[in-house]
């Protein structure tokens, strides 16, 4: 089963993936898609406030990272790690539970990261907000290196997540039955 919709004018089919025997999601999936990722950073940008470095996690918000990064004029991209590198020096570490991960993950910045944002104006991306859990862990890590977050943006707002007044998205992607049904 697909769940057709058109996201900044372009239509997707989004596989219907199940999470529990009676909850189910579409799957967004930037990665390959070009045409999309393009589409959806611009549109994200003509609605987001001044800012001077984006942030995202690893890893299906960085082809979106990158591409508000590059139409902004090159502003600098920065993706937070599911793990230390060896180049990651003095390490600041949060776990997250993500809808779509089985395990804790956790999400790292090093001294370069960390200094990028030192009082500089941070927009958090992301393909997708569901939980908030992944959002707030972001929001955490750029709080705790004293970057001043001035807005949070996502291709769709998944869910709940769609009745939040904090963040900024192109579209609301519902959650579904195992029948294919949107949940109400």
């Amino acid at each position: 089963m697909d769940y057709k919709m058109n996201i900044a004018g372009l239509d997707r089919n989004l596989p219907l993936c199940k999470v529990t025997d009676d909850l189910y999601i579409a799957a967004f999936i930037l990665f390959n898609d070009v045409e999309i990722t393009r589409a959806a950073a611009t549109e994200l940008l003509k609605k987001a406030p001044e800012f001077d470095v984006i942030i995202t996690a690893e890893s299906k918000g960085i082809p979106l990272a990158y591409e508000m990064a590059r139409q902004a004029g090159n502003k600098p991209y920065i993706v937070a790690r599911k793990g230390s590198k060896l180049y990651m020096q003095d390490v600041v570490t949060i776990e997250v539970r993500s809808i779509t991960t089985d395990h804790v993950q956790t999400l790292c910045l090093g001294h370069d990261e960390r200094e990028a944002m030192d009082g500089k104006r941070i927009l958090i991306v992301d393909d997708v907000i569901s939980t908030g859990e992944s959002l707030a862990t972001l929001e955490q890590l750029v709080n705790s290196v004293g970057g001043n977050i001035v807005g949070k943006m996502t291709v769709l707002a998944e869910g709940n997540a769609a009745k939040r007044d904090d963040i900024t998205y192109l579209n609301v992607l519902p959650v579904f039955n195992a029948d294919g049904t949107i949940k109400e």
